[in-house]
């Protein structure tokens, strides 16, 4: 039997933010009684794309990091941009809205950015030699 305990922490981690992110729409929509799109209201359109956004990055990093795990990689360097990942992840969320901190979304995505490419330059490392 095959253990990848890096990935599912990872992968359970950003779930439960999933979810979280997913319960802000639909609260988002309720108040601007939405049913599709964004209607009118800025702050559901920065919610969905929070979500969106977070959907469109997370599933790859878990590919990627999952493979790396599966291939022997260092546990503590996986550990360290697993975690890495994720705190840019809840950054990026708290860095969107009108009001929100630009400082955060930017970090976010550059730490969104650089787990990415250490996991996927080691994978590459790793599939090649």
């Amino acid at each position: 039997m095959m253990n990848l305990p890096i990935t599912l922490v990872t992968a359970s981690v950003a779930g439960l933010l999933l979810i979280w992110l997913s319960v802000r729409v639909v609260q988002s929509r309720v108040k601007a009684e939405v049913l599709i799109g964004e209607g009118e209201s800025e702050e559901l359109l920065y919610r969905i794309r929070t979500h969106g956004n977070f959907s469109e990055y997370v599933p790859l990093f878990l590919i990627i990091l999952g493979a790396v795990e599966l291939s022997g990689g260092h546990a503590t360097l996986l550990m360290v941009f697993a975690g890495l990942f994720i705190v840019a992840r809840i950054l990026h969320v708290l860095g969107m809205g009108a009001e929100a901190n630009l400082l955060f979304r930017q970090l976010g995505m550059v730490g969104t950015f650089l787990s990415i490419a250490v996991v996927s330059v080691y994978g590459l490392y790793l599939g090649l030699v």
